[in-house]
């Protein structure tokens, strides 16, 4: 029976880049199947397609795939997000990262030896350069600092070896500062803007970690999802590009645009924390035709919007962050 609607699998379907993606898949006239095990996911994040007829969810686990065999079959495409991130935790409990990011990762591979997928696009991380010179090319040394890098870099890896011994046709986006709405709101201390807008809505002090002045390559989450549909559709493989505006922001300039009335409060500089990310583009442009599309001014305004999505994220201050950043000063100076 012939089927009109192309079908594509987006793991972690129900997380902050996956949600986003779901939503572009689904304008561009895709079925689209997910998967969370929501433990760094949020069903409130897919709410609005509750009516939409071409998506379908199941709450379920990259360690037990069984059953969503059936709910796998048939898929043209794969857009992997499911794992779990965060520098500290990773440094406290190695093996949950390894287990989900890399034996997670093979699980879901291997579970689609027997589909003819047309492109598997995998959610790679720019931590995998370490400190790196910038701009950031693709080329860049390899350096994991800390056990979340690593695993992402090997679930990378994981794919490309897919690609290798069984030709499963595979892209990786190795992304650098995504931020926007619906970015996780639950779970350990980590992404400036999540900390901030806790902040800036419970009236207390910004806490700016040195100087202010590192600058981070943000990219609105809209154009993240843009570049991972058009890695799905190339007919280039066995790239990786590296993902960001190419337009580095300090600290500093977001804490201007969110103007808190309450004022900063900072902290010590972090080791292991780079200066400046800066990825290189030219690649992503030049094979994929992609270009951002939202500037971070604009990305902050759509951010403040919805501002309210943060009221149950955990709110940090000066004395609870060092207690959690403890094991970082320890380990990564």
């Amino acid at each position: 029976m012939f089927r009109k609607k192309k079908i594509v699998l987006i793991s972690g379907g129900a997380g902050f880049i996956g949600s986003h993606t779901v939503d572009k898949f689904l304008q561009e006239g895709f079925e689209v199947r997910s998967f969370d095990n929501l433990s760094g996911g949020n069903l409130k994040n897919i709410s609005h397609l509750n009516s939409e007829n071409n998506f379908k969810f199941e709450k379920g686990d990259l360690l037990n795939l069984e059953k969503l065999k059936n709910f796998m079959k048939e898929c043209d495409y794969v857009v992997h997000f499911a794992g779990v991130g965060d520098i500290v935790p990773s440094i406290k409990n190695p093996k949950k990262y390894f287990s989900n990011n890399a034996q997670g990762t093979a699980c879901l591979l291997d579970s689609l030896n027997l589909l003819k997928i047309k492109k598997f696009v995998y959610a790679a991380s720019s931590s995998c350069y370490g400190k790196a010179s910038t701009p950031t090319s693709e080329k860049n040394p390899i350096n994991p600092l800390y056990p979340y890098a690593l695993s992402k870099y090997q679930g990378e890896q994981l794919c490309f070896h897919w690609n290798k011994v069984y030709r499963l046709p595979v892209n990786s986006i190795r992304i650098f500062n995504a931020y926007g709405t619906r970015s996780r709101t639950t779970g350990a201390y980590g992404a400036v803007f999540g900390v901030f807008l806790k902040q800036l809505l419970s009236k207390k002090p910004l806490t700016i970690v040195g100087d202010g002045k590192q600058k981070r390559d943000f990219l609105y989450v809209t154009d993240v999802a843009n570049a991972f549909y058009k890695a799905s559709q190339t007919k280039k493989n066995r790239q990786i590009w590296n993902l960001g505006s190419g337009k580095p922001k300090s600290v500093n300039e977001l804490v201007k645009l969110l103007n808190n009335p309450s004022g900063i409060v900072r902290l010590p500089k972090r080791p292991g924390e780079p200066n400046v990310t800066f990825a290189n583009i030219k690649k992503i442009s030049r094979d994929l035709k992609w270009k951002p599309q939202v500037s971070f001014k604009d990305g902050v305004g759509k951010i403040l919007k919805n501002i309210d999505y943060w009221k149950s994220a955990p709110l940090w201050n000066k004395k609870k962050i060092s207690k959690e950043t403890k094991l970082w000063f320890e380990y990564l100076k």
